[in-house]
């Protein structure tokens, strides 16, 4: 049996962006997968173990961190 890595929303900083690895979907919103701040995600995200850290950026890479994340789809609409 393998192990499992368990992530939890308290292993990452507020403000660290870190990549989302599958859809996530809330009563009121889906989440697509990319590139988030952490304080922008659902907890159900963590507990899922959907997220994980970005790789280590090597060089000038500062201009992907500031990419745009697809627009949010809500599901009320």
């Amino acid at each position: 049996m393998g192990l499992e890595r368990k992530m939890f929303r308290g292993m990452f900083s507020p403000g660290e962006v870190v990549r989302l690895k599958q859809p996530c979907f809330t009563p009121g919103r889906l989440f697509e997968p990319g590139k988030y701040n952490a304080d922008e995600l659902p907890d159900i995200a963590f507990d899922m173990g959907l997220v994980d850290h970005l790789p280590p950026v090597k060089g000038n890479s500062s201009e992907n961190l500031n990419t745009q994340n697809p627009p949010a789809q809500n599901l009320e609409d």
